[in-house]
């Protein structure tokens, strides 16, 4: 039986692996002065980023629509017998929604609400794609990805809350505060939803360290891989990062992504997470 595995392009997956594990990718829109503009195809982050800082105001996002869906999921049934999709968590967008009324009128498509974003979904899609590789069913992959999502472990340090703020994803209360005080917060995702956790302070290259150190000491992980992510950083930062995660010597590999206009759209530039999964 033939599995294609696919995932919203917030799942922030590098090309070459989606090419790797034949990960199919459905772009969801950035909408930019009324235009309405393909995640990673048609606008990049830092046609964002400079956007705002020309001041032309924040850009707004759109689930990949039902029509959409549609069309790619039809395209796929031709050549495989079934398709598991991946989404961001339904409580941040509509795609699980929409996918899921495209695969009610089409048959074999399995929609995952990932209760994740960025490379949380891309762990549950390259374990989900290791899995139809070996064999497995469309039900015992989702079943293994459902409980496999609930050991992820994702988090991210944002540098100002300024993009969150005039998204409307913080109070303006919060963003002053925490900008006049320095405070750099750290996200983590908590049944697909995110929570502030532990505040740094600081310089980029001073409280990352720390943050990943944090990270490690909060329990035991699956060995396989790790991943840094980052929405366009210095490049010294984020090497470091990976270098950090590489000598604890607990990965067998770990990866880097960068965040895409979707995500990099509402933490702005300077967020850097780490993503590993929590052992069973």
């Amino acid at each position: 039986m033939r599995i294609k595995i696919s995932a919203d392009s917030t799942c922030d997956l590098p090309s070459e692996l989606a090419a790797k594990y034949d990960i199919g990718i459905t772009p969801l829109y950035i909408v930019m002065d009324g235009h309405e503009l393909r995640d990673g195809l048609e606008i990049n982050p830092d046609d964002v980023y400079e956007h705002v800082r020309s001041g032309g105001g924040m850009c707004s996002t759109a689930a990949v629509n039902v029509a959409d869906y549609m069309e790619v999921f039809s395209g796929w049934l031709q050549d495989y017998d079934a398709i598991i999709h991946f989404t961001i968590s339904s409580s941040m967008s509509a795609c699980y929604q929409n996918a899921c009324i495209a695969a009610r009128d089409l048959g074999n498509i399995y929609v995952v609400d990932s209760e994740n974003l960025t490379v949380g979904i891309s762990t549950l899609a390259i374990h989900a794609a290791e899995l139809a590789a070996g064999g497995a069913s469309p039900e015992a992959i989702v079943a293994e990805v459902d409980e496999m999502k609930k050991r992820l472990d994702v988090s991210f340090v944002i540098e100002t809350l300024e993009f969150l703020w005039k998204g409307g994803r913080c109070s303006a209360v919060a963003a002053l505060g925490a900008n006049l005080l320095h405070l750099r917060p750290c996200i983590e995702l908590h049944g697909g939803a995110m929570e502030v956790a532990k505040k740094y302070r600081g310089a980029l290259d001073k409280y990352i360290p720390k943050y990943i150190e944090d990270r490690l000491a909060a329990g035991a992980f699956d060995r396989r891989r790790a991943w840094v992510v980052d929405s366009g950083i210095d490049p010294a930062i984020s090497s470091a990062a990976i270098e950090q995660l590489k000598s604890s010597g607990l990965f067998d590999e770990v990866l880097y992504a960068r965040a895409g206009c979707t995500i990099s759209n509402h933490c702005g530039p300077n967020t850097l997470g780490v993503i590993m999964l929590k052992q069973s």
